[in-house]
């Protein structure tokens, strides 16, 4: 099997479809992920273990191979000539090779080409702060932050960070200066990184994932300390990320980062991708704007009240996941069905639908 070849047809048939992720696995067909579900390519043949390894061979350089031998997981980053970028992870199932290629679309959308509520750009105009985006994986976690990064380098010159294992969008600079910072290629790690930005006369740095105590200690501070700082976590709320942060902290140092947190925190945007009933999918979400009243309840160790707040903030720019599902079901966007899977309230959805 030509490999480069054989994959280009796959990556354009992902491309074309409209999917989001490739899955190449010994024993099975190659498969797409398109709107949520996997397709498999049935006119293509069951690969065996020698093509999913030949795959790899084929997209990763001789220092990725070794490197993959040792421990045997693989993040990396892959753009045929022309085509769009992938994210890709390479490991090991069952003694064969597999490998996910998440496609990274060459353009960068605006907020309202996301359809996300506008007021989300009010958050790439704060001068410091952290502003995290929240939800499980594959949500579009990585696009949303992508186009607040985007509408800062179109709108003022600032110097903008990026730390990202592996790097998935590229930016070009507009009016802003870019670096961006591949974890194993340009840096040690996110933490080692991102104490070096406070070096680097960095105005805006967008941490790729939250990964341990060090990290978010680190992030925190910089949001402290006069910068803006982006980041997502894989936690399903506003409430759940704030109680996550803190409880990765040991105990005695559990207050000390409430404190920081209350002080520091900008806003948490969580979101999720819905199938729509007329094809493709469609974004859900929920909006915590840090206030005097969030604030306080982060300090006291209060986050189960979270919830309310956002439920009664509206007038401030809030936003509920629940009601957010019950407009796009009475919009027609999606079924009761797939709204009643995403809530994380189903009460609270049964008397707003």
């Amino acid at each position: 099997m030509q490999y480069e070849t054989t994959l280009k047809k796959y990556l354009t048939a992902l491309t074309h479809e409209g999917g989001s992720d490739l899955h190449l696995s010994a024993e099975s067909r190659p498969t797409l992920r398109v709107d949520g579900s996997l397709v498999p390519m049935m006119n293509e043949p069951i690969l065996t273990g020698a093509d999913s390894e030949g795959f790899l061979k084929s997209i990763t350089t001789p220092s990725q191979q070794e490197q993959f031998k040792i421990k045997q997981e693989l993040d990396f980053s892959y753009q045929p000539p022309g085509g769009d970028r992938f994210r890709c992870n390479a490991f090991y199932q069952r003694g064969f090779v597999g490998i996910v290629m998440r496609r990274i679309p060459k353009d960068i959308r605006s907020i309202e080409e996301l359809e996300l509520p506008t007021i989300l750009e009010t958050f790439a105009h704060k001068s410091q702060g952290f502003f995290l985006v929240v939800g499980p994986v594959g949500q579009g976690k990585t696009t949303t932050l992508t186009a607040l990064l985007d509408l800062i380098n179109r709108e003022r010159a600032a110097h903008i960070l990026t730390i990202e294992d592996p790097i998935e969008y590229v930016h070009e600079p507009k009016q802003s200066l870019i670096d961006q910072r591949e974890v194993g290629i340009d840096t040690k790690d996110f933490a080692t990184a991102l104490r070096g930005a406070f070096r680097q006369d960095i105005d805006v740095v967008l941490v790729g994932e939250m990964r341990g105590p060090e990290t978010m200690a680190a992030a925190v501070t910089a949001a402290e300390t006069g910068h803006l700082v982006f980041s997502t976590l894989h936690t399903n709320n506003a409430a759940q990320t704030i109680d996550r942060i803190i409880d990765t902290f040991p105990a005695e140092q559990q207050d000390q980062i409430r404190l920081q947190l209350s002080a520091s925190l900008a806003g948490i945007f969580s979101q999720r991708l819905i199938p729509r009933i007329s094809g493709g999918m469609v974004a859900a979400y929920e909006l915590l704007i840090s206030n005097k009243a969030v604030q306080n309840l982060i300090r006291e160790g209060r986050t189960h009240e979270i919830n309310t707040v956002i439920e009664t903030g509206a007038e401030e720019g809030m936003i509920s996941m629940e009601r957010t599902l019950a407009e796009l079901v009475a919009q027609g966007e999606i079924t009761q069905q797939h709204a009643y899977e995403h809530s994380i309230n189903p009460k609270i959805l049964d008397r707003l639908i």
